[in-house]
């Protein structure tokens, strides 16, 4: 039975909103990383210390193998990262390395029902000195970027990055948030989207197939990839 407030009696019951609300012109997210407009909160209004990607790359330093096995294959008279890039589809290594809720199903894709393991993708690594696939699974806030940044350093090359989540790719439902990144590509590179809230642990799997075609598809031009990140400067 509804209940009708008697006359005079203030009630507690919403209003019902009858106007008409036209769109509004969306919000577009500068390409920087957050600073707070107040000086004291979060010790704001320093310069960033994660953008250093970009300039390694214009260095040029960071074109080098540096897999165990690079260096005697190089007396090879053929293109050796040919048929190592082959080998390299094939035998994937990713970083555990989740950091929100999508690391759930992450996990998950390793399991005994989905195991991953049957498309060459191994076991999740635990160092970064042992990985050559980066899996970004969640919400990359500020002060996770740094350290983000430092695990992607201390990978070998070659190596990739795959961004798994709405909130890894572009910021999800945080998008707006002042301490999220709006998508892992505005501190480093980004190989592969797997988009969702979550992604099924089926979408990762097929993301990392794409990277294994992508790996394949670029064999022998892996250091033409970027190195910093790959969000045009104007977005």
């Amino acid at each position: 039975m509804a209940l009708t407030p008697e006359p005079g009696a203030a009630s507690n019951l919403p209003a019902i909103v009858t106007e008409r609300r036209d769109l509004v012109e969306p919000i577009v997210v500068p390409n920087t990383l957050w600073q707070s407009s107040n000086p004291v909160a979060y010790n704001g209004g320093q310069d960033s210390e994660i953008t250093h990607l970009r300039e390694f790359e214009a260095s040029g330093a960071g074109r080098r193998d540096d897999a165990r096995w690079a260096g005697p294959l190089e007396v090879i008279p053929t293109k050796a990262d040919i048929v190592l890039d082959l080998i390299r589809a094939n035998s994937l290594w990713p970083l555990l390395s989740g950091l929100a809720c999508c690391a759930i199903e992450m996990m998950s894709a390793a399991t005994s029902k989905n195991d991953m393991d049957r498309w060459g993708m191994f076991p999740f690594r635990a160092s970064p000195r042992q990985a050559d696939v980066l899996i970004v699974a969640g919400t990359c806030t500020t002060k996770m970027a740094g350290p983000l940044v430092r695990l992607w350093e201390q990978m070998p090359e070659p190596k990739w990055c795959v961004a798994m989540g709405d909130c890894t790719c572009s910021g999800g439902r945080y998008k707006r948030s002042y301490s999220t990144i709006q998508g892992i590509d505005r501190i480093m590179p980004v190989d592969v989207y797997v988009p969702g809230c979550p992604p099924r642990p089926e979408g990762l799997i097929y993301g990392m197939m794409k990277l294994q075609q992508l790996i394949k598809d670029r064999r022998g031009h892996w250091p033409d990839r970027a190195i910093g990140p790959t969000v045009p400067e104007d977005l």
